[in-house]
């Protein structure tokens, strides 16, 4: 067992989205991001994202500062945000709607 290690977390990003309130860590930006929304679209584009961020902890400063990025992108979880009923339904819908296109 690796020593400098024993007090890490390894949080798993699994398939499904997570949940508003996760903390993450993209390949690209050097800044943790707090997902605070889901199946975004930026602007007029025609892109529908998986998430949309802002830094953590600062929070949401402006409209610029929102960073939108899919699932795929998602290098390391810092915090699994709260996954109550209510969220567990939210998934559910989510998922039928993607599958439905």
């Amino acid at each position: 067992m690796d020593q400098s290690n024993i007090n890490s977390v390894k949080i798993d990003k699994g398939t499904d989205l997570l949940p508003i309130g996760t903390v993450v860590m993209l390949e690209e930006i050097p800044q943790a991001l707090m997902i605070y929304g889901r199946m975004q679209q930026q602007g007029d584009k025609e892109v529908i994202w998986d998430y949309v961020a802002c830094p953590y902890p600062q929070g949401h400063l402006s409209d610029e500062t929102n960073v939108f990025f899919h699932h795929s992108q998602v290098h390391q979880v810092l915090f699994h945000g709260f996954v109550s009923e209510g969220e567990k339904l939210m998934r559910e819908k989510i998922r039928s709607l993607s599958d439905g296109e």
